[in-house]
């Protein structure tokens, strides 16, 4: 694979091997979905990227932190303003607890308003002496265990781009207006101590969040005269899985440079980052951020060469590489591709992905993880970076601001038993709204 930009198209990754990608029966249908497509606008911004790309370049100095939080895979039928605003006060709320206890700016990147595709272990799905074709993301096919379901269908990437759309749309609302001030998101934290068994600890950092923006509105700094104070930016990323859809929203900017207009992220994940995969190909052309899943088999071997081709000019803010070795594993295998990486001088963003490394199956049936299990795989990656001099820039979460039940433990003390009670997911287990809390106080505990 050439790692020249100049020999980059938008459609060189046909050139190349595609996994996890689904064959389209009725080619008429897809031309005429990606020709649709390519008329759009681009659901994301070239200014928006460079932003998102500069905050980055502070997180790998370990001058900001990234919080990338949102659904395991977005829904269509779920889809609706209460969701968005219940993920979006998530975020805040995280955001907020991790400002204040790290003292530094948080970078809000969802996992939102294009999720939709999803890689599978198998690409058959068996239940009695059935075997379908398995549900890989509402982009592509239904979640229902029918025939008709699971074929793929182009007129959903339609579909995934209106919602998309509109989810985006409100989300800049959201973001803009009266909702993200930091007096309303101190109310929500306030709510989370007062309703749930939480420690002296979590009801100390609450106060004293308080009291800190007390003290700035009595020097005159308020919601009424600073912005930041009242407004934030909430950027947006998903998996760049299916490459009919990406390619149909590649643009280019007023220099000529090509990016990426379905998220201001994009990233790859364990099973599609091969050297020469056709995912790797389309992505080293974009000027987007790239994510990198970073797996128990990944090794400096095999991660350096993608830095060569997805970075070749080892810039800052490009590269975020998502570490998701497992609770029993990041204190072994993590810390030879940390130091390799610090030596060979590459510039990148780590993060913690403490969700994939740690799914279990339950005697009933359902996937769940343990939240003490996720807690531990994040305390095994921040010890890993502070023995190699390293900085741990933030954590990648699977959650949402609904009440589900998907994740053991935490401070309702979810058990197995109770999972039945609102298991929602359409993939994989999420933790819910207080979990998700109880882990920003955490992280923020630990690195104070």
């Amino acid at each position: 694979m050439t790692t020249s930009k100049s020999s980059w198209q938008p459609d060189s990754w046909r050139q190349q091997t595609g996994l996890q990608m689904p064959h389209y029966h009725d080619q008429a249908s897809l031309s005429s979905v990606t020709q649709s497509l390519r008329g759009m606008p681009a659901l994301v911004l070239p200014e928006e990227i460079q932003r998102l790309r500069q905050q980055l370049a502070m997180a790998e100095r370990g001058e900001a932190f990234l919080l990338q939080a949102g659904d395991c895979a977005e829904s269509f039928n779920d889809f609706g303003e209460t969701k968005l605003r219940a993920t979006f006060q998530q975020i805040l709320q995280m955001a907020v607890v991790l400002t204040h206890g790290l003292e530094r700016p948080v970078i809000k990147l969802g996992r939102i308003a294009g999720q939709y595709a999803k890689p599978r272990s198998s690409d058959k799905e068996s239940r009695g002496d059935q075997s379908l074709p398995s549900y890989r993301g509402d982009i592509i096919n239904g979640v229902d265990f029918t025939a008709e379901a699971r074929v793929p269908d182009p007129q959903r990437m339609l579909q995934a781009y209106h919602f998309s759309a509109c989810g985006l749309n409100l989300l800049r609302a959201l973001s803009s207006s009266g909702e993200a001030d930091l007096n309303q998101v101190k109310q929500w934290n306030r709510a989370f101590v007062a309703n749930s068994q939480a420690s002296a600890t979590y009801q100390e950092v609450t106060a004293q969040i308080e009291q800190s923006l007390a003290f700035m509105n009595v020097v005159g700094i308020n919601t009424s005269n600073t912005p930041s104070l009242h407004q934030v930016d909430l950027f947006c990323s998903h998996e760049a899985l299916l490459l009919e859809y990406e390619q149909a929203l590649v643009r280019q900017d007023r220099n000529g440079d090509f990016y990426g207009g379905s998220g201001h992220m994009l990233w790859i994940g364990e099973r599609t980052r091969q050297l020469n995969s056709a995912h790797v190909e389309f992505l080293r052309g974009l000027s987007n951020p790239v994510g990198i899943k970073v797996g128990p088999t990944a090794t400096s071997d095999s991660i350096l060469p993608l830095l060569d081709t997805l970075n070749p000019d080892n810039a800052s803010g490009r590269i975020t590489l998502i570490s998701r070795m497992g609770a029993d594993n990041i204190e072994q295998l993590l810390p030879p591709l940390v130091r390799d990486l610090k030596r060979d001088g590459r510039n990148v963003c780590w993060i913690s992905d403490p969700m994939h490394g740690n799914t279990q199956s339950t005697k009933h049936g359902y996937k769940t993880r343990d939240f003490n299990n996720i807690i531990r795989e994040i305390k095994g990656f921040f010890a890993v970076h502070q023995a190699e001099g390293s900085v741990a820039g933030g954590v990648h979460l699977e959650l949402t601001g609904e009440h589900v039940t998907e994740c053991i433990g935490g401070i309702t003390g979810i058990s197995e038993s109770d999972l039945e009670q609102c298991y929602k997911t359409q993939c994989d287990p999420r933790l819910n709204g207080d979990q998700g809390l109880e882990l920003a106080f955490l992280v923020a505990e630990l690195l104070r």
